[in-house]
């Protein structure tokens, strides 16, 4: 019996959802076939490292453990780990409660268990770049703009600006949302949607300690010699006018991450909105602004220091829509874009993993008998789209968070959070527990 010739695959999109969602599909190709082999193409001339810092919960570390990025990240001593997330009110700068990653027994959740880490986009892009480079069968290509897609029984053609031509058995968008794999082919009338609020984000570094002031204040780290902060690994602080997160983002601990989730007005063209992000002074009076009155100096330091201050706004896809035709699926943002809403770059592994273990159980079974590759995403489907319209639910509540709010409003917010944690501590921790490398395929 001849070997069979491995599925060619294409991926849109070379940031973190493409390049895990490839690692995805090799480390759950059946072991009996030959590796897909998987064309990466992304338009910009190089994989994006910049941007702000997220958190690795639980359940992503686990995944990049599996897919054996998280030995890369952990090799290069990327990110800071991260226990909980603790709130405070602004303007008290009172601790109101927190939102932990570290189990019944201290030593985080689920099994193996783990925390959560708080890294730059950019330190996880290079881990996993990292991991790409160990398989032979990934390959990236940077500087390649698609103009069109065109799909038939044979297989899905990508046309470039440039000229060229690519051609596989299965196209992935993992290219965000903005996606040409959706806006060209699977649902151009899907637009995104500004959800009314922006990241504003920036690295402050940090004050050094002035002893004259500083003695008193609630310090976690009483040996640091910089300007004491109230908070351990990360805070949320929350305000009349957004939430401000602070964080630390490495082991060194001399830089501190500043995120502002805040509301903004429209702006009507992606120009005027280039434009916003990229004047970091009038952001930085902004942020001043609507953060002014802050218990703690260093709220009012960490913006004032705060380089390379960026202003994001948060673009959205409706609830549902389509994510697949014949050949072409799409993956994370490009398919379910959504507000912040505390799993985000998790979700994004979790839908590459299970897509690849579909996939997968296709070729060992349905591609040797013909059956349409299809299958494989309708099954990918009916697994994940209860989870993704319930984490779209959930992020709704996070815009209304954010809204503006006047004195009463945020003192019933700052009473109602403590318990709002409290209540759904299960059910958050049950997500952190799980492991979509072992569920149930269903097929």
């Amino acid at each position: 019996m001849s070997t069979p010739s491995p599925l060619n695959i294409i991926i849109l999109g070379g940031g973190i959802a493409g390049l895990t969602t490839a690692l995805s599909l090799t480390k759950f190709s059946p072991p009996t076939l030959p590796s897909p082999k998987i064309t990466i193409y992304e338009i910009r001339p190089e994989p994006a490292t910049i941007g702000g810092a997220v958190n690795l919960t639980p359940n992503a570390l686990r995944l990049l453990s599996h897919l054996g990025a998280l030995s890369e990240i952990r090799a290069a001593n990327y990110g800071a780990e991260c226990p909980a997330v603790e709130i405070f009110d602004l303007y008290t700068g009172l601790k109101l409660a927190e939102s932990s990653f570290r189990g019944p027994e201290g030593k985080g959740l689920g099994s193996p268990p783990f925390t959560a880490l708080r890294i730059t986009r950019g330190e996880a892009l290079k881990g996993v770049l990292a991991a790409i480079e160990k398989h032979a069968t990934i390959e990236l290509i940077c500087g390649k703009k698609t103009v069109d897609i065109h799909e038939d029984t044979s297989g899905v053609t990508l046309t470039f600006a440039d000229g060229g031509t690519a051609t596989a058995d299965v196209l992935i968008g993992c290219d965000g949302i903005h996606s040409v794999a959706r806006l060209k082919h699977v649902e151009p009338e899907r637009k995104s949607v500004y959800s009314g609020i922006c990241n504003a984000f920036g690295f402050a570094p940090r004050r050094k300690a002035d002893t004259d002031t500083d003695a008193t204040a609630n310090n976690p780290n009483p040996d640091s010699p910089f300007e004491p902060t109230h908070f351990s690994t990360s805070a949320m602080n929350l305000g009349r006018r957004g939430m401000l997160l602070t964080s630390f983002h490495d082991a060194a601990q001399e830089t501190i991450y500043v995120g502002a989730l805040m509301q903004v007005p429209e702006i009507a063209s992606r120009d005027g909105w280039k434009a916003a992000g990229a004047d970091a002074d009038k952001t930085r009076r902004d942020m001043l602004e609507r953060y002014a009155g802050a218990k703690l100096e260093l709220i009012r330091h960490v913006i004032e220091d705060a380089q390379d201050l960026f202003l994001w706004p948060v673009f959205t896809l409706s609830k549902g829509g389509k994510w697949a035709t014949q050949r072409v699926m799409l993956i994370g943002d490009s398919a379910h874009a959504m507000p912040p809403q505390g799993e985000s770059t998790g979700i994004v592994f979790e839908d590459g993993v299970l897509f690849a273990r579909c996939l997968g159980r296709w070729m060992e079974e349905g591609q040797g008998q013909g059956k349409p590759v299809k299958e494989a995403f309708d099954a990918y489907e009916r697994l994940r789209r209860g989870r993704i319209d319930v984490a779209f639910d959930e992020s709704q509540s996070v815009v209304k968070t954010v809204n503006d709010a006047g004195w009463f409003a945020h003192k019933l917010k700052t009473n109602i959070v403590p318990w709002y944690l409290w209540w759904t501590r299960g059910y958050r921790e049950k997500h952190f527990v799980e492991d979509v490398t072992t569920c149930e395929l269903g097929y």
